[in-house]
């Protein structure tokens, strides 16, 4: 084989040290084919396959392979011959080589007959365009393991982009996405370009004509920008947001972000967005914040006020207080509950009203067929029925977290007011729960079981002398008044207050 070496040591005695033929074959061992080789070019030559390999057992079924994937162009999509289908037609027609020689030289076939894909430049006005899209990225969410659906908006020009966190793609968290993206960048693109998806798309017609979807035409005339919906399956008609997700998944999600909630774990991402400002994009003038700093003014004006991103639904009352959304339940409070209220969907909280206003708030389950339930809701329900303090799955599901001090007040009410109003009393100072924080209300537990006044009034009191603390009145100086030093030094005499008993003068 003649080696690049070999090709630059015969033209070098050549060309350089002007050795014959002759004396080059001699001394270089190599035949005088091989020294007109090397002295025709410098380059080595490209190896060339003149006649096909032999296949003596895939080769009488090469033809077959080829007429049947050429039979795939005029098939449905979903139904195409795929390569281990091929093997099992030709194991039937008596092939008996193995199921990889197929894969091999299908992917030949199909590899020949491809065409590279060519796209345009594009270049895009400030202000005018950005894209929309979702993706998918692991976190560690209350110490687990979490696969967070995360939506991105990036503005064309600058190449700005925004990241937020959902539990999942419902439109209520599609339609939050864009309000706490625009509220990002400082106004609103004049057109957005987004997949044809279900949040926004109803049915696909012909050409790019969308039915879409009621609630996301009322939130785009809410914010007066044009949409525009990509071809489907044509992903590169919005190529720009669609490496943004890979690139934030790699540069923002690894290792795998470590939150407590939602909004820390977006607060962290937005961060990392303004962050990002910095950075200058490949074959771009500036950085990226310089660009957004020129793009900024011709956003459109933010509106007055921002879109309600929920699922409003009317819902009933079932008999144990509780309202059912999405196949989960959630609890009402008893004194304020009516048979038919409305529900609000937000991507995070779920809001139960009536006509004066919310009623009941709970973060938003994502499970199926759980109960949430709120012990607060019950109280009222639980003081004119004590007897079922003890079975109450609220209150036993609250008493698993409770504080000790809580369960040494409900045994001292009980051994001080037996059979229910100890309960009642008891239920009436968990009622504080709605004004004070828990651990106030616990801190003026232990202080009223400590001075003997443990009941509502006492603990009250204990709330508000733990809120507003008596001041230290410092002592007098009398220094410069030695006068008054002797009258300040007296003690009161205690026994002036006998006068006000029975009998006193």
């Amino acid at each position: 084989m003649l080696t690049v070496e070999k090709r630059e040591q015969i033209r070098r005695a050549y060309h350089v040290e002007e050795k014959s033929y002759r004396d080059i074959c001699d001394e270089l061992q190599v035949s005088p084919k091989t020294v007109q080789k090397a002295l025709a070019s410098a380059e080595p030559a490209k190896y060339t396959l003149h006649t096909p390999r032999p296949a003596p057992v895939l080769g009488p079924y090469q033809e077959r392979i080829k007429a049947l994937l050429a039979e795939n162009a005029t098939l449905p999509r979903k139904q195409r011959y795929t390569a281990h289908h091929l093997y099992t037609v030709l194991q039937a027609e008596g092939y008996t080589g193995a199921e990889s020689t197929v894969r091999g030289y299908v992917a030949q076939v199909r590899a020949a007959a491809r065409r590279p894909k060519v796209y345009l430049p594009l270049e895009f006005d400030p202000g005018q365009d950005a894209q929309v899209d979702w993706g998918e990225a692991e976190v560690v969410l209350h110490g687990a393991v979490v696969t967070v659906q995360v939506f991105l908006m990036r503005l064309c020009y600058s190449r700005r982009t925004f990241v937020m966190a959902f539990p999942a793609q419902t439109q209520e968290a599609f339609l939050a996405g864009h309000v706490a993206a625009f509220e990002f960048f400082g106004g609103v693109p004049h057109r957005i370009s987004y997949d044809n998806l279900k949040a926004a798309v109803l049915r696909i017609l012909q050409g790019h004509t969308r039915r879409e979807q009621e609630r996301f035409i009322v939130f785009r005339s809410h914010y007066l920008y044009a949409s525009f919906f990509c071809n489907p399956g044509q992903g590169h008609e919005k190529g720009g947001v669609e490496s943004a997700v890979g690139y934030s998944r790699r540069n923002y999600c690894v290792p795998r972000p470590v939150a407590e909630s939602y909004a820390e774990l977006n607060a962290y991402l937005a961060a990392q967005c303004a962050a990002d400002d910095a950075r200058q994009v490949a074959g771009q003038p500036q950085p990226i914040g310089e660009a957004w700093a020129q793009e900024r003014p011709l956003l459109r004006p933010l509106p007055a006020c921002a879109f309600e991103c929920c699922v409003v639904e009317q819902v009933t009352l079932n008999p144990y207080g509780q309202v059912s959304y999405d196949t989960n339940h959630y609890s009402v409070p008893s004194d304020k509950a009516e048979r038919h209220l409305t529900l609000k969907a937000y991507p995070f909280e779920i809001v139960v009203s009536t006509a004066a206003g919310a009623i009941a708030r709970h973060p938003r389950c994502y499970g199926h067929g759980q109960t949430i339930l709120d012990p607060l809701h019950y109280l009222d329900l639980l003081e004119k029925r004590p007897a079922a303090f003890s079975y109450a799955q609220p209150l036993r599901q609250w008493r698993a977290t409770w504080p000790p001090v809580y369960e040494r007040l409900r045994a001292h009410l009980e051994a001080q007011q037996p059979d229910g109003p100890g309960i009642q009393e008891f239920v009436r100072i968990l009622k504080l729960h709605r004004q004070y924080p828990g651990e106030l209300i616990a801190q003026a537990i232990t202080e009223a079981l400590a001075h003997d006044c443990a009941h509502l009034t006492g603990v009250t009191l204990w709330i508000h002398n733990l809120r507003h603390p008596t001041p230290a009145i410092p002592p007098v100086d009398l220094q410069a008044q030695p006068a008054l030093q002797a009258l300040a030094a007296t003690p009161p005499d205690l026994q002036t207050y006998d006068q006000l008993l029975p009998g006193g003068n």
